[in-house]
């Protein structure tokens, strides 16, 4: 079992910054994909952010590339999401998820997490 604690969220005015940082406990942190996504209200869930279980390989949506970037720690067990630029539009629940099989895999696809956090919320408003 893997338990994903999500911080670090907030109410930023447009242009701003914040990092999110996700704390993983359980089973071999190093092993899981890891990734971020993002759900406003009455919206699906976004994909945001992709990292592979060695941090070697990352992938950002086209709508975040070149303000938002992820990265790991997994010394401490940790993937963050440093967001820069922000835009009212990224306004939402952000969250964590662990793929379990994706040691090599960076997936943008919601199905392929097997854990979820519980979403921090970011506004971005003036």
């Amino acid at each position: 079992q893997v338990q994903l604690v999500e911080s670090g969220g907030g109410l930023v005015q447009p242009g701003g910054s914040l990092r999110l940082s996700c704390e993983a406990s359980g089973g071999t942190f190093s092993n899981y994909g890891m990734g971020w996504f993002r759900q406003a209200p009455g919206s699906i869930r976004e994909f945001v952010a992709a990292i592979i279980g060695t941090g070697r390989n990352k992938y950002h949506a086209s709508s975040v590339r070149g303000r938002f970037a992820i990265s790991r720690n997994n010394y401490k067990n940790t993937v963050e999401l440093q967001m820069n630029s922000l835009k009212p539009e990224d306004t939402a629940l952000y969250y964590c998820a662990a793929d379990i099989n994706g040691v090599f895999r960076a997936s943008f696809n919601p199905n392929d997490y097997e854990y979820w956090g519980q979403g921090t919320p970011v506004t971005v408003s003036s």
